[in-house]
């Protein structure tokens, strides 16, 4: 029989403890960006001792149940997809790939469309580069830019680009979110990314009109220059990305054009350079590659001490009374998947975090209630990018008003996209998505 126990799940809340109440300190001390002080994977680190302590037996029992859950299948998998989409993004920003898209989807926004230019031009390259925090940083000057000689609201204008780089971030194939949900839930991208377009194109259409309604009378600023060929590894991405080829294929084959690219077109970028910029990437995505291995040999310790399976009772138990007031076991199933992934991101403010914390989980309520790996991977994604999105203190709001000089709470309440996308999601799960039968 397998364990049950609420005990186990303490050094999850050590984790968050710590997490949480090392931000709120720093916070209360006026430090920027107060949640990311003290790095997550040092954070675990006392959840993972406390955990070893709670294990009954020895010590290399212990040892390797932790191990065995760091080199999981899915963990290993996950990592090394974070590497090469580090690589690629990091190559592509050295050769003035990012710069040459940004400009190029500037130019072609009419004057009259600033605001949903914005919106597009970050949805674009967030999907693209898989980054929403790398989008910010590339696009809120501009958006601040345009506000400066517009008549353009700063807070729409800024809240525009935080909308488009959320949705592309949720979409993208080389985005840690992404990766994390499809790996965590056993699916493949091409499935998470189709279930996940139905959703957010039209919360994306609604906010574009809103955006269009909110901005009609504005007028753009100059852009600079831009060279097509840069353009061509994200196009190429894309594109590999919806015909639904393996992930490594798509990212190795990104990573080797845009190299090409760089070493052809341009004289002083060479071997060397390409090697630096690669490994760069390879460092870009450290701390989210060690909080997922640390995170898979902490969940194995509770899941041996019966933890996960507290929490998973705990939400069984809600799918059960929500099924007593009239609702189908599967929508109940969904609507636990999002409330799980939700909390956790509430907790820790992180996105990649909360879907790392949550995938196993998730993964059993999915099993046990129907519920398809693509739409589970999708829910964890799309309401983890929601609330990233719309509390003040995630990194990617706090990025955002430190670029504009605005408070994050003013923000987030015009971050349109994120509210919309959350709507369109729970009337799907309630009205009209089909109940599946099997996987």
């Amino acid at each position: 029989m397998n364990k049950v126990s609420s005990l186990a799940v303490l050094p999850f809340l050590v984790f968050l403890s710590l997490f949480i109440g090392s931000g709120l300190y720093y916070q209360s001390l006026g430090t920027d960006f107060a949640f990311y002080q003290i790095k997550a994977p040092v954070a675990i680190l006392p959840a993972i001792l406390i955990a070893f302590l709670m294990v009954k037996g020895s010590f290399n029992k212990a040892l390797d149940t932790f191990i065995k859950g760091v080199g999981d299948n899915t963990i290993i998998t996950m990592v090394l997809i974070f590497l090469l989409a580090g690589a690629f993004a990091s190559v592509m920003k050295s050769i003035g790939a990012v710069d040459a898209t940004v400009n190029f989807a500037l130019a072609s926004v009419p004057s009259s469309f600033i605001l949903p230019g914005l919106f597009i031009i970050s949805a674009f390259i967030a999907t693209a580069m898989g980054t929403s925090m790398g989008t910010i940083a590339a696009i809120a000057p501009v958006a601040l830019g345009v506000s400066e000689v517009s008549d353009i609201e700063l807070v729409l204008a800024i809240s525009s680009v935080v909308g488009g780089a959320m949705f592309g971030d949720n979409l993208s194939i080389i985005s840690d979110t992404t990766i994390a949900a499809t790996r965590t839930q056993g699916c493949e991208m091409k499935d998470k990314f189709r279930m996940n377009v139905k959703l957010a194109i039209p919360a994306a259409l609604i906010t574009l009109i809103v955006l269009y309604f909110a901005g009609a009378d504005s007028q753009l600023a100059d852009v600079g220059d831009y060279e097509y060929i840069l353009i061509l590894p994200y196009l190429a991405v894309l594109a590999l990305a919806v015909l639904g080829i393996n992930v490594f294929v798509v990212l190795f084959s990104g990573l080797l054009l845009a190299s090409g690219i760089g070493y052809f077109h341009q004289e002083t970028y060479g071997i060397a350079s390409i090697s630096q910029d690669v490994y760069a990437g390879f460092g870009a995505m450290q701390e989210t590659m060690l909080l997922s291995l640390l995170i898979g040999g902490l969940a194995a310790l509770m899941r041996s001490e019966g933890g996960l399976a507290w929490i998973s009772a705990k939400l069984q138990a809600l799918v059960s009374k929500l099924s007593d007031l009239g609702l189908m076991q599967t929508k109940a199933g969904e609507i636990c998947i999002a409330l799980l992934v939700a909390l956790m991101n509430f907790a820790t403010a992180n996105n990649t975090i909360a879907i790392l914390i949550s995938g196993a989980v998730a993964k059993e309520i999915a099993e046990k209630y129907q519920v398809s790996a693509a739409r589970s991977a999708s829910l964890l994604d799309i309401f983890s990018c929601v609330v990233q999105g719309l509390i003040p203190y995630g990194a990617q709001i706090l990025l955002a008003s430190s670029i504009a000089a605005i408070s994050p709470f003013a923000l987030v309440s015009s971050i349109y996209y994120c509210w919309v996308l959350a709507i369109i999601t729970l009337c799907f799960v309630l009205f009209l998505w089909p109940r599946e039968d099997k996987r």
